[in-house]
């Protein structure tokens, strides 16, 4: 072998070796670049697509036709490649139609701006409460259903069709769906000191009769065991109604407190009788159980107009990761350009997850929360600066995708 030859495959060895090293850090902003279940790391991420429809079917129509927001949502995930992701806001279609349809007319084929085709082999969707009429005036108008807003209002969860701003998980990895606990039904008046929402006066919002009724849950709550390299990872999945579309009883502050709670509930000790999920059987998660919390939570920490004790609380939780919290550089850009409300804000703009607008600013929504139990390996938002690659697919909804990658301890 001549020297010129031994130089050349040392200095490819070299290269090879540094690539190889390149895994992701800390707030890493660049796309996957190779599968992490080939290293030992699981990549899992939430994302909420805003894949919805105001129409029933109207999602199919969308998925069917050449849809802006469609294309960017999968090239979005072509270029980050979860292993495990919760999408929120993706219409809920009982036959799969729907999911079928997104995964074979978008994710199997490259997107413009992403990467190559991904294919999840395995999913879970099931009912939610939105747009699931109850036959009770729960907006407290006087009427009960009507058209637009005020038929949404009376549903078990706002939304205008049953299924509307349902949730979807995709998985690389098997999803035991046989023994997945939804609390879709789970009653509000159930969960010990529920904030019922009250009148300032102090005066219940609801009566009696409507109060024992009401469900917890504005979409549902999910447990689905999901059997990744290493062992079993319960998916905690839900998505809290925002703390905003209320009156001065402030009723969605008041569930989106609650619904975040649930999952400090669900994680603490203690035998929880009133926690039963749909099928009847009740109780929290196993003390020795690995986990990951997932979804638009509609909470931020420290701004925005919900009660921010439920999410700090979950966050603090014992059996949560303590970890970084996933940032990027094209959000600090955002906040600045966007302004509003954003001069105001106290917590640090690069740990936004959307963009909602002057008047909200921009806020930390959605989380992705591992575990005591996994190995911290890095994570990141999805949100490059707007001269940075990958700008020009983010904008398919106004939240953007946040990852973070594992290992089992």
């Amino acid at each position: 072998m001549s020297r010129t030859w031994l130089v050349a495959l040392l200095a490819c060895a070299v290269v090879a070796l540094l690539a190889a090293c390149v895994r992701v850090n800390t707030h890493d902003q660049s796309p996957r670049a190779a599968d992490a279940g080939s290293t030992g790391t699981l990549r899992i991420a939430t994302y909420n697509t805003s894949l919805n429809s105001d129409e029933a079917g109207g999602l199919l129509e969308r998925l069917r036709g050449d849809d802006a927001g469609a294309r960017k949502v999968a090239a979005v995930l072509q270029q980050v490649r979860p292993d495990i992701v919760l999408l929120n806001e993706f219409d809920y279609v009982a036959d799969g139609s729907a999911a079928d349809l997104f995964q074979q007319r978008w994710l199997e084929r490259a997107q413009p701006g992403g990467g190559e085709a991904l294919h999840y082999p395995y999913r879970y969707l099931a009912p939610v409460n939105t747009g699931v009429q109850s036959g009770l005036d729960l907006d407290n108008n006087g009427t009960i259903g009507g058209d637009g807003r005020d038929r949404g209002n009376d549903a078990w969860g706002y939304g205008l069709h049953p299924g509307q701003y349902g949730m979807l998980l995709l998985s690389r990895y098997p999803i035991d769906a046989a023994t997945a606990r939804t609390f879709q039904l789970l009653k509000w008046e159930a969960m010990p000191d529920a904030r019922r929402p009250r009148h300032p006066d102090g005066r219940p919002f609801h009566p009696d009769s409507t109060w024992s009724q009401l469900r917890l849950s504005s979409k549902s709550h999910w447990d689905v065991q999901v059997r990744a390299p290493g062992g079993v990872i319960h998916v905690l999945a839900a998505h809290p109604t925002p703390p905003a579309f209320d009156g001065p009883e402030k009723r969605n502050v008041a569930r989106n407190h609650d619904e975040i709670r649930f999952w400090t509930e669900y994680l603490s000790p203690g035998t929880h009788e009133w926690l039963c999920d749909d099928a009847g059987r009740c109780g929290g998660l196993a003390p020795d159980a690995r986990f990951v919390i997932l979804g638009d939570l509609n909470n931020d920490p420290v701004d925005g107009a919900g009660d921010h004790t439920a999410i700090v609380e979950l966050l603090e939780h014992p059996r949560v990761l303590r970890m970084a919290t996933p940032k990027s550089e094209g959000a600090i850009e955002a906040a600045d350009a966007d302004g509003g409300a954003n001069a105001q804000h106290r917590g640090s703009a690069a740990h936004d997850t959307g963009s909602f607008g002057p008047r909200v600013g921009n806020l930390r929504l959605d989380y992705v929360l591992p575990s005591v139990g996994h190995a911290f390996v890095g994570n990141g938002v999805l949100w490059p600066r707007s001269d940075a690659a990958h700008a020009d697919i983010v904008d398919g909804t106004d939240h953007r995708l946040v990852w973070v990658d594992v290992r089992v301890d």
